[in-house]
């Protein structure tokens, strides 16, 4: 219980970028295995100065085969809209995936540690007030084997503008 307190405290305050510590503790985050079949998440996004903008809802279905797998991620947002993303994932090696995806720009990589993945990619973000090109820097840890937690920092010009939380659920 204590290890997970640690894991959740560095994923929701984000002290530090080392995560070599972690790497050999359990569970093992293996996205292949955790995003196989039906996978249900909730999730909200704040602004800059952490005010909740938008909550939302995600059912996911992942199909893997030799290391590769398409996750369908389909959006429903608290004001009625729907977003549809499917990403095209690779392991590349013991410990790193790659994913594309059509509205992410060039190829996000992550890199495993144990229970947790940073995952990051760039995409133009479409919101009220125009497109903006951004970075996301995701952190997710697996809890255990149904749950996973997830926070990804939206950067612009090295700044972060906001921030994600989602909380997935393995049916």
């Amino acid at each position: 219980m204590r290890n997970l307190l640690a894991l959740l405290l560095t994923l929701v305050v984000g002290c530090s970028a080392d995560y070599s510590a972690i790497k050999s503790r359990q569970p093992i985050l293996e996205l292949e295995r955790f995003f196989d079949g039906k996978v249900s998440a909730q999730g909200m996004v704040t602004n800059f100065s952490g005010e909740i903008v938008r909550r939302f809802t995600v059912e996911l279905e992942g199909r893997w085969q030799d290391g590769e797998g398409v996750l369908d991620e389909y959006f429903l947002y608290n004001d009625g809209e729907t977003q549809f993303r499917q990403w095209r994932i690779r392991r590349t090696g013991p410990d790193s995936y790659t994913g594309e995806a059509d509205d992410i720009i060039g190829t996000a990589s992550g890199e495993r540690y144990g229970p947790l993945l940073r995952w990051q990619y760039e995409m133009v973000l479409v919101t009220d007030d125009g497109e903006w090109q951004v970075s996301f820097d995701d952190l997710m840890v697996l809890v255990d084997n149904r749950h996973l937690l997830n926070r990804a920092k939206i950067n612009k010009f090295g700044v972060t503008v906001a921030e994600v939380f989602i909380s997935f659920q393995k049916e």
